[in-house]
């Protein structure tokens, strides 16, 4: 068989094992979205070898999804780490076979301290399906290996499984994205729901705000000696009404040459400019930056009365990760 058709197959029968496994779920698998989500306590998931390591994932998942969860070896567990576990957790237990030696020693352990067990098999008849109180059955005809030996569907379809658990759990919390962030606060994710305007513009100092009676020249050293490409215009109580860029001195030197200092401010700065407001997300700030025709590089920040308390530059957005 050439390397082309091997893959294909294998991916063929992963992918089916996971869709006839979608197909023919039941009740049970219901009732252990419902035992995860009422948990009071730690969501403990075990298991060795290769169910081991799909097991890390799934606690893993079902952490940052807002369950508290993580995961056990079997073996450390009957080696002292069963002390982490208290009768208000729930244990996964991942077992192709439902046989390993390990997980069937650490049983007794979670029986005698009264916590529920969830079975994750594709044997309903082993020792492990037995004694738990909620089994759900893989429905695996057989590994994607050409032997039969390696686990390769068993670990796919179970780690599939487990995202199923985590993102139904996830429906029933109402988790939202805000949520996720909150968790992830150093990702890419998390930067965009968690950072305000406030977090990343230019503000006291560094905030470049000019009076609408001022010169083209006064404009100029202020707009340079603060280097953000652009100054807010306000006027006599102190409100935003325009705003003046390098770009518009360009295009103004262009049109009136060394004229240019001859004209009144307010009657080449941009009038009523694009702003936003003190805690809004600097995503958003950056979305009304880009969205605008012609792209703009410089964003008034506002308060509730208008007055310019900040200013944003796209390379601001840029350098914080908001992209």
């Amino acid at each position: 068989m050439d390397v082309w058709n091997e893959i294909k197959r294998t991916l063929e029968e992963e992918g089916e094992a996971i869709l006839n496994l979608s197909r023919n779920f039941g009740p049970a698998y219901l009732d252990a979205v419902e035992l995860i989500y009422k948990c009071s306590g730690k969501v403990i998931v075990t298991g060795l070898g290769k169910s081991g390591i799909v097991g890390r994932k799934i606690a893993a998942t079902l952490a940052s999804t807002g369950t508290p969860a993580f995961f056990v070896h079997a073996t450390e567990a009957l080696h002292g780490d069963a002390g982490m576990m208290k009768s208000n957790d729930v244990v996964i237990a991942i077992s192709n076979s439902g046989e390993s030696e390990e997980l069937i020693k650490l049983i007794p352990i979670i029986k005698r301290l009264g916590i529920k067990m969830i079975a994750i098999t594709n044997n309903t008849q082993s020792s492990l399906a037995k004694h738990s109180d909620i089994i759900l059955d893989l429905k695996i005809q057989k590994e994607a290996d050409k032997f039969g030996l390696a686990p390769t569907t068993s670990s796919t379809v179970t780690l599939a499984l487990g995202d199923a658990l985590a993102m139904a759990v996830v429906s029933k919390r109402d988790f939202k994205p805000e949520d996720f962030a909150v968790l992830h606060p150093g990702g890419s994710l998390g930067r965009k729901l968690l950072l305000k305007v406030e977090d990343v513009m230019r503000k006291g100092d560094e905030n470049p705000v000019i009076y609408k009676g001022s010169s083209i020249e006064e404009a100029i050293i202020k707009m340079t000696s603060k280097r953000t490409g652009g100054v807010s215009i306000v006027n006599e109580r102190g409100c935003l009404v325009g705003i003046i860029t390098d770009g518009d001195l360009r295009r103004f030197l262009q049109r009136y040459g060394s004229d240019i200092f001859n004209q009144k401010l307010s009657e080449i700065m941009t009038k009523n400019p694009i702003n936003i407001k003190l805690g809004k997300l600097a995503n958003e700030a950056l979305h009304l930056m880009e969205d605008r025709p012609g792209k703009i590089f410089v964003l008034p920040v506002v308060d509730s009365e208008e007055r310019p308390v900040g200013l944003i530059h796209i390379h601001d957005l840029v350098i914080a990760g908001i992209n």
